[in-house]
C-alpha cells in the first residue's frame, strides 16, 4: 500500500453508540484484514496521524492497535511503522481447551513423586520381570490397589472382581465387545463421551439416543429405547457428565438401573469424575452390582500416563468374558505404569495426586467464572465446563475460528447421537494448559472472541 492510499479504506468517522471507540477501531482493522482490504505486510497509519483522521484522541488509536495486536492481527516493527501480521504458521503450538485431562496438582511435584514411585518398584522387582509379558487383567497387587481405590465410591469389593485395564477407552472397546454383536445398538445419551461413538463406529456398532430430562436419561425413555431397538447395553456417564457437567440424583440412578434390569439390559458406568465431588450420590454399581460395568480410569482425576483404568465386573464369569475381549486388541497394561500405579495407591501418594488435581481445578474454575460470559454450564469442583453459545455463532464456527487463534476446544457436535440439532455450545477443558496465568489469558481471548460477530467467509482471489 502506498504511502498516499494509507488512509484511503478509513472511515471519515466512527460510529456513535457503537460500543468503545478502540474497539471500533480494532475491529474495522480486523473486517477489512477479512475483507482483503488489508493485506499481509501493509503498512497501518501512524496513530497520530489517524487519531487527527478519525477526531479522536492519541491514546484512544495506541489502545485500538495494541487491541488488534493482542488478537493477532498487527506486526509493530518500531520506527518503521505498524503492519498487517502475516498468518501464523500451521505448526504453531495451539494453547489446548480442547482435551479433557487433568490438571498438574497443586502443591505436588509431579517429577518428584514419579522418580520416587519409580525407584521403590525397581527396588522391588527385577527389571527382566517388569519389561516381560504379565498377567493380563492384573496380578493380584494391582487388583487389590484397584480395590482400594474402587472402594472409594462403591465400597469393600473382591479384588478377584477388579479388572485392570490400559486406559477407560480399552475397557470400553472390549465391554461392547463382549455385550454386543456388529450392528448391535448401544443406548446412550443425545450428548455423549466421544470416545463412545469412535468405539462403537469402528466396531460396527450404532448409538442411539434415549429421551431426556433435566436430570439426565429418563427410565422410560431407556426401556422404551431398548424395546424398540432391541439393545441389551446403555452407557451412561452419571457424575460431572462429559460434556454437560450434570450429575445424576440418586433417585434417578436408582429408578434406570431397575428400568435396566426390568429390560434384562447391562449398564456400562462410565464414572472418570466422581472422586472430583465430596456428595456424589452412590454409583450405579451399587444399586445394581449384578448387572452394572462400573469404570474408573484415573486419566482423569490423576494422570492420562499412568494409563490405568479400574472396571468392576458384576461377577467372575462376566470379568473373564471381558478380559478375553480385551486380549483381542490389548494383551496387558503396562507393567511398569501398572506397578507405579499399585505403588502410588499403596502409600498415599495417589491421594495426595488427587487433593492437589481437586484444589487446583476448583482455582481454575474460579477463573473460569471470573472470566467466560454467560450462560455456560459448571460444577466449582469439574475439570470442563459446557459454554452456551450467543446465537452469531455456531459451535462449528467459532471451534474453526479459535482455532485459527490459536485456541483449541472442542465443538458440540463432537459429543451428538446421530442427527438431533438443537445443541449450540463447545466444551471447554480447563486443565490442559499449563499453567493458570496462561490459561487467564487463554480465556480471556475466548471470552472476547465469542463477544465478536463472525465474519463471512471469504474464497481467495487468484
Amino acid at each position: 500500500m502506498q504511502e498516499e492510499d494509507l488512509y484511503a479504506i478509513w472511515p471519515q468517522n466512527l460510529t456513535r453508540g457503537g460500543g468503545p471507540r478502540y474497539r471500533q477501531i480494532a475491529d474495522f482493522i480486523e473486517r477489512a484484514v477479512a475483507e482483503n482490504q488489508l493485506q499481509p505486510g501493509d503498512r497501518l497509519p501512524p496513530q497520530r496521524g489517524l487519531a487527527q483522521r478519525l477526531g479522536v484522541d492519541l491514546t484512544t488509536v495506541t489502545r485500538a492497535y495494541a487491541e488488534a495486536g493482542q488478537r493477532g492481527l498487527l506486526d509493530p516493527r518500531g520506527a518503521s511503522g505498524t503492519f498487517i501480521a502475516r498468518p501464523p504458521a500451521q505448526a504453531a503450538q495451539l494453547i489446548d481447551l480442547g482435551m479433557n485431562m487433568p490438571p498438574a496438582p497443586l502443591g505436588c511435584d509431579l517429577q518428584d513423586l514419579v522418580q520416587r514411585g519409580l525407584a521403590k518398584v525397581m527396588d522391588r522387582h527385577d527389571v527382566n520381570v517388569m519389561m516381560a509379558y504379565h498377567l493380563a487383567g492384573g496380578g493380584p497387587e494391582a487388583r487389590a490397589a484397584g480395590a482400594q481405590w474402587l472402594a472409594q465410591a462403591v465400597g469393600p469389593i473382591d479384588p478377584a472382581l477388579v479388572l485392570v485395564c490400559p486406559g477407560a477407552q480399552a475397557a470400553l472397546a472390549a465391554l461392547i465387545l463382549a455385550y454386543s454383536q456388529p450392528g448391535d445398538p448401544i443406548i446412550a445419551e443425545p450428548l455423549v463421551y466421544p470416545g463412545l461413538l469412535s468405539a462403537a463406529r469402528h466396531l460396527g456398532r450404532e448409538v442411539l439416543a434415549a429421551e431426556v430430562d433435566g436430570d439426565g436419561m429418563t427410565p422410560a425413555g431407556l426401556e422404551r429405547a431398548c424395546r424398540e431397538s432391541g439393545s441389551r447395553l446403555v452407557y451412561l456417564n452419571p457424575t460431572l457428565q462429559n460434556p454437560t457437567t450434570h450429575t445424576m440424583s440418586a433417585r434417578r440412578r436408582r429408578d434406570l438401573v431397575r428400568s435396566a434390569s426390568a429390560c434384562g439390559a447391562r449398564i456400562i458406568e462410565d464414572d472418570p469424575y466422581r472422586l472430583f465431588l465430596d456428595d456424589a450420590p452412590p454409583p450405579l454399581a451399587s444399586y445394581a452390582p449384578a448387572s452394572v460395568f462400573h469404570i474408573a480410569t484415573l486419566a482423569k482425576c490423576l494422570t492420562p500416563g499412568l494409563r490405568t483404568a479400574f472396571v468392576l465386573s458384576p461377577d467372575q464369569d462376566s470379568r473373564e468374558r471381558v478380559l478375553a475381549a480385551m486380549r483381542s486388541f490389548a494383551l496387558m497394561a503396562t507393567p511398569l505404569m501398572g506397578a507405579l500405579t499399585t505403588q502410588w495407591i499403596t502409600s498415599g501418594a495417589a491421594d495426595a495426586v488427587l487433593n492437589g488435581v481437586r484444589a487446583e481445578a476448583q482455582a481454575r474454575q474460579r477463573l473460569a467464572r471470573q472470566l467466560l460470559p454467560g450462560p455456560f454450564h459448571a460444577n466449582p469442583a469439574g475439570i470442563h465446563l459446557w459454554q452456551v453459545l450467543p446465537p452469531q455463532w455456531t459451535a462449528l464456527d467459532l471451534a474453526r475460528v479459535a482455532r485459527d487463534e490459536g485456541l483449541s476446544v472442542t465443538s458440540s457436535d463432537a459429543f451428538q447421537v446421530g442427527q438431533a440439532p438443537g445443541h449450540n455450545a463447545i466444551r471447554i477443558s480447563l486443565g490442559g494448559v499449563k499453567d493458570r496465568q496462561e490459561l487467564a489469558l487463554a480465556l480471556e481471548r475466548l471470552a472476547e472472541l465469542m463477544r465478536r460477530r463472525p465474519h463471512a467467509r471469504r474464497d481467495p482471489i487468484v
